[in-house]
């Protein structure tokens, strides 16, 4: 009868932690075969665990797809981003300190049913631009706006303008999608802030204070680039950027972005572990709302 007792009690035990640890019911557990496309915001550059399929592509086994394909229990995973991609690389091979990493939609299958996409600020250079001059010009003005004012030609935001041609780099990608994976639902992911909404953290984050809310216009540009192209290619977008309220490179313990500094669990101005939880997350509410 004891005997009895405790292995009713031990399937009890066993049967509740199935549950606390399986995928929620609803329309985010509805997907089997996933593929993910990105450049470095998707790959995790520096994250451990890294990756060598192939190494220069500084993708991590602790990335947001690589989470969420967890959260979701898929069949099926391929995770095709690469560190330094930009939309072409969709497309086209990309060249690598060694070799080539094949064309990115080349994962897609048929059958495949989910794609998540997180590209677009490696365009035109846009993100490269930024943290290769903004740093550099701080010491000219410190409270200032020298990087805004570097990019303005004639009154014109270069970066910003910059963005709408990303749009229709972004728009022409999400309709190709169709023709390699016709049946499946396609997310844009939005970039998460760099910069906090208020304050600043030069020691973190080393651009001029008035250059801090020109970065922020910039990210939010290039985020309405992408859902605006989101909608036209039959794409939904999420967003990445309001969850990250509070989780800038100036947040601390909080932050979900790195800022300067080479770390060897992340590479500067981008992504910490925490940051690539943080977006599983903010994905998978996404499909759990069936949006």
């Amino acid at each position: 009868m004891r005997r009895r007792r405790s292995t009713g009690l031990l399937a009890a035990i066993t049967a509740a932690a199935a549950l606390a640890t399986a995928p929620a019911a609803g329309a985010a557990t509805a997907f089997q075969n996933y593929v993910a496309l990105g450049d470095s915001y998707t790959a995790g550059p520096l994250i451990p665990w890294q990756r060598a399929d192939p190494a220069g592509c500084l993708r991590s086994t602790g990335n947001y797809p690589a989470l969420l394909a967890i959260k979701l229990g898929v069949r099926s995973y391929v995770d095709g981003s690469c560190s330094g991609a930009d939309t072409t690389h969709l497309t086209a091979p990309q060249r690598l300190a060694i070799g080539y990493h094949p064309p990115q939609f080349n994962a897609l299958r048929p059958e495949t049913d989910l794609v998540t996409i997180g590209i677009g600020g490696n365009d035109f250079n846009l993100f490269g631009r930024i943290v290769d001059t903004c740093p550099g010009l701080r010491k000219l003005d410190p409270n200032g706006s020298p990087c805004r004012e570097h990019f303005a030609v004639d009154g014109i935001d270069t970066l910003k303008l910059a963005t709408s041609k990303i749009e229709g780099n972004l728009r022409v990608a999400f309709q190709t999608v169709r023709a390699y994976a016709p049946r499946a639902k396609v997310l844009a992911i939005g970039y998460p802030r760099i910069a906090p909404e208020t304050g600043y953290c030069p020691s973190v984050l080393p651009f001029a204070d008035g250059d801090y809310a020109w970065l922020n216009s910039v990210e939010q540009a290039l985020n309405g680039a992408i859902a605006a192209a989101a909608a036209a290619g039959g794409a939904s977008y999420v967003d990445t950027w309001s969850p990250s309220l509070g989780h800038d490179a100036c947040a601390g313990d909080a932050a979900w972005i790195n800022g300067k500094r080479l770390r060897s669990y992340a590479a500067p101005y981008h992504p910490f572990a925490a940051g690539m939880h943080g977006i599983s997350g903010v994905v998978y509410d996404h499909l759990r709302r069936g949006e």
